[in-house]
């Protein structure tokens, strides 16, 4: 797509839409939705949560399970299984990735990032650069 403002509207769309899938998460803490498209078509999807199987309960005593899943790895791991492949596609994340959500990203061959809250931990966003990934912050306005 050449247009800017028709990629940034489009971004914002999508970016809307990850923001509807994070409702999906049982997690109390923080709710975080994910969307991988590629060439138009959502791929696939996620939100952070417990692995299949287990119980929808995400922290206990006010922190997170070790075990719980962020949103990123959900919807890359749907891809694995799929059978399709995420070569050249977009990641629609609500939240900035973490450093192992990054590393994930950029095995997948994910090429653009596109999140809309910061996250006070930047390592991961900082890593995704250093791979010549494009990352951007694109707040959903209110």
């Amino acid at each position: 797509m050449k247009d800017p403002k028709k990629q940034r509207a489009l971004d914002l769309r999508y970016l809307r839409m990850a923001e509807i899938w994070s409702e999906n998460s049982y997690c109390q803490r923080r709710q975080v939705g994910a969307l991988v498209v590629k060439d138009k078509m959502i791929i696939s999807d996620g939100y952070n949560g417990t692995p299949s199987g287990f119980e929808n309960v995400c922290e206990e005593d006010g922190v997170t399970k070790p075990y719980v899943l962020h949103a990123e790895a959900n919807a890359i791991t749907k891809i694995a299984r799929s059978g399709n492949n995420s070569d050249g596609s977009t990641l629609y994340v609500t939240d900035s990735p973490c450093i192992e959500c990054a590393k994930l990203i950029i095995q997948a061959g994910i090429k653009r990032v596109i999140y809309s809250r910061e996250y006070r931990l930047t390592d991961g966003i900082d890593l995704l650069r250093r791979a010549g990934i494009e990352v951007q912050y694109l707040p959903i306005e209110q």
